[in-house]
């Protein structure tokens, strides 16, 4: 998995993380394991729920807003956060992201609670290729 990293100085009142990935599919995956570690310390969570997840956009950088923002919308309709996936990205425009995501329901008595993300937000959103991986910046509005 890649490496992410909660950046203090960024944003006031939201949080910002930086996440890199030795490929597009590793950065997906980890934006998905840094968001649900700002949503709930994933060691509390039960994995006991399966989703898959389909999308598509007709950019790169949008197809990764769009997956943070399904990731939020589960948490907020379903309270479900999903600190593992496997994903596959296709295309060149559209791009299609297929992911299998696994997680849990939140449990009041038993799942510690961190942030609660309302939206990813497009304040110096960034996805870019570097050094034969890849980064990226995003932040969340809390």
């Amino acid at each position: 998995m890649g490496r992410y990293e909660f950046l203090e100085d960024v944003a006031l009142a939201d949080c910002a993380v930086e996440i890199e990935g030795q490929s597009l599919v590793d950065l997906f995956e980890t934006a998905a394991a840094a968001l649900a570690r700002l949503m709930v310390d994933p060691a509390t969570l039960t994995i006991t729920v399966e989703r898959a997840i389909t999308l598509e956009a007709s950019e790169l950088d949008m197809l990764l807003y769009d997956w943070l923002s399904e990731m939020i919308f589960l948490k907020d309709r379903d309270s479900q956060v999903f600190p593992h996936a496997r994903v596959r990205v296709t295309g060149e425009g559209p791009y299609r992201l297929a992911a299998d995501i696994h997680g849990g329901t939140i449990d009041p008595g038993r799942t510690a609670l961190g942030a609660d993300p309302k939206a990813v937000t497009l304040h110096q959103f960034a996805l870019e290729p570097v050094d034969g991986g890849w980064r990226a910046r995003v932040v969340i509005d809390i």
